[in-house]
């Protein structure tokens, strides 16, 4: 038999408390909602300060979600600037080929293009900031088993079987995301047969705050500057390279990385472990379904080349804050269909156009045939050379084109 807790002593159910979930949480607060997170690990593993070798690049439009709530100034001290952006075409253990872009964060008004910031960081921060943020109640350990948003209140239904009310319900679940699944969401897209290994280096000559892209035949390599003389890396290969590069020991995984990270910042150690994850696009075929919304991976999955996944989800999370606030200050339904089809305006077009940017990119790159190589040789030579091209692209970096949101502005 189920129990109940009081009716309505929540606005929003968020299901999914990774860094959208928690992101959204703050904002929603920040507006005057009362608001349950709900996630299946527990609070001990989710602060875990132990650095395992995962962070993010949070675009500049990002860092001013992040500073909006009250986050950044709790992360501020662990994040590292990236000043410049180098992107380069090659092959591993021959160098990058004759052209290249470089986009240097002088080129705008605003700052650096961007910061990255450890996982564990983060993870930390959000928890720190819920904990003290008295409209937020956190539900960890907790799995949802059911959701019914057909009527005047959203329920969600717990394992242990609490049943949880609110005005509507947020998927921040992943792409595999539950939340989907049970509204009859379902998902478009295609795997890209490639997986990507992320890990950390520490490194004997420091990075200068430069984010490096070196894109190979079988995917990119991402080196994202770390705060110290160490960098975050992304590696694109095949499935099959994959697996193998994972189950090496380290002295071998270093000798398979050498080739393509180079020797430009000395010798490299690894620092924490290694993670992979298979890459494909995903794409919700609606963000939103009665009384309930879909953010970050659970509405759009996208390829790792620019950097742009946790960027995207932060996003739509100043975006559903946008419209969520507005449709409280106007005596509306937050729930209501046209509340959440405004939301679903805003941003299902831009993650589409995104999303299919990056696959066009990914496919465009990750080959070996030499009219491609040549085609976008010339193609990063003459963005490179054009002063106000490479400033619109510096501009989309930073993610500062497009509709933005009030928290991002």
């Amino acid at each position: 038999m189920t129990k109940a807790d009081e009716s309505l002593n929540h606005d929003v159910l968020i299901v999914g408390g990774g860094l959208n979930g928690p992101a959204l949480a703050l904002a929603l607060a920040r507006a005057g909602l009362r608001v349950a997170v709900i996630d299946s690990l527990p609070l001990v593993t989710r602060a875990d300060p132990g650095f395992d070798g995962r962070a993010y690049a949070l675009a500049l439009a990002s860092q001013r979600l992040l500073r909006a709530l009250g986050v950044w100034p709790r992360v501020a001290a662990e994040a590292q600037p990236m000043l410049e952006i180098k992107v380069s075409d090659g092959r591993a253990g021959e160098g990058p080929g004759p052209f290249f872009m470089h986009f240097d964060s002088a080129e705008i008004e605003e700052g650096p293009m961007g910061y990255m910031v450890e996982d564990r960081h983060l993870r930390r921060a959000f928890l720190d900031a819920m904990a003290e943020t008295a409209a937020i109640t956190q539900y960890p350990s907790a799995t949802v088993t059911a959701q019914d948003t057909s009527g005047a209140v959203a329920r969600v239904t717990l394992a242990d079987g609490r049943v949880l009310q609110g005005r509507m319900v947020v998927g921040c679940d992943g792409r595999k995301s539950g939340t989907a699944a049970r509204a009859g969401i379902n998902r478009q897209g295609w795997p890209y047969g490639q997986t990507g290994v992320v890990c950390a280096v520490a490194h004997a000559l420091p990075h200068g705050g430069v984010a490096q892209q070196f894109f190979m035949p079988h995917g990119p390599l991402a080196i994202l500057p770390l705060k110290g003389n160490r960098s975050s890396i992304v590696w694109s290969e095949t499935s099959a390279r994959a697996k193998e590069l994972v189950a090496m020991e380290d002295a071998d995984f270093l000798d398979a990385l050498r080739p393509a990270f180079g020797s430009f910042l000395g010798q490299i150690r690894l620092e924490g472990v290694r993670f992979a994850y298979p890459l494909d696009l995903t794409l919700a075929e609606s963000f939103i379904a009665p009384r309930l919304a879909l953010v970050g991976d659970a509405a759009h999955g996208m390829h790792p080349i620019a950097g742009q996944g946790l960027n995207a989800g932060l996003r739509d999370v100043a975006a559903l804050a946008a419209v969520l606030d507005e449709a409280r200050a106007r005596g509306e339904d937050i729930g209501a269909p046209a509340v959440l089809r405004r939301y679903q305006q805003w941003r299902r077009f831009d993650t589409a156009t995104l999303a299919l940017a990056t696959d066009g990119f990914n496919k465009l790159f990750s080959n070996d045939n030499p009219i491609l190589r040549a085609a976008r040789g010339l193609g990063l030579g003459l963005v490179n050379a054009a002063p106000r091209l490479r400033r619109g692209f510096i501009r989309e970096a930073a993610g500062l084109t497009g509709e933005l949101p009030p928290l991002m502005r």
